[in-house]
């Protein structure tokens, strides 16, 4: 090799100074890209290991207020008060429909009965008239007939007696 000059020394010096510079800095920058790296990859793989966790608390907590909320719903007409009054004038007002329709039904069937029993005491009354008429009618005759009879045996009797004495 060639001697050198102070100068091209000094230049060379430089040169390989900032060479090595430069090199540190590469070095310095890549390590720090790993270890921001490596953190990124911790930070990812506890964050998924905390989102699975949260999930695991969160999940049935959901569950639970969703059944919650369900019941509240459910429940809602019979908690309220104003609610609850109304449930009841309905109720109330149901039941009242259905009795007095109820009271109309009977009254309906106590009126066809009581119709019905009143055509069949009249038809009956009527059979019973008729009918007593027409014995007392036939009595009449019969006697009539028998009185006749009777009367024309007597005098059949009379003239015999007299036509004897």
């Amino acid at each position: 090799m060639a001697t050198q000059t102070p100068t091209q020394r000094t230049a060379a010096a430089r040169k390989a100074a900032a060479t090595r510079k430069r090199n540190a800095a590469r070095r310095s920058q890549a390590a720090r890209r790993s270890a921001q790296t490596r953190a990124e990859a911790e930070v990812t793989y506890l964050g998924a290991v905390q989102a699975q966790a949260e999930r695991a608390i969160l999940i049935p907590v959901g569950a639970a207020l969703t059944a919650r909320d369900s019941l509240v719903e459910a429940a809602k007409p019979f908690t309220a008060r104003e609610s609850v009054t109304r449930e009841i004038r309905k109720f109330e007002r149901r039941g009242a429909t259905a009795r007095n329709r109820l009271q109309r039904e009977l009254k309906r069937t106590r009126t066809r009965v009581e119709r019905e029993l009143r055509q069949r005491r009249n038809k009956a009354t009527r059979f019973v008239k008729r009918n007593r008429r027409g014995a007392e009618r036939q009595v009449k005759q019969a006697r009539r007939d028998v009185e006749k009879s009777a009367e024309q045996l007597v005098t059949r009797v009379q003239d015999q007696v007299n036509s004897l004495a």
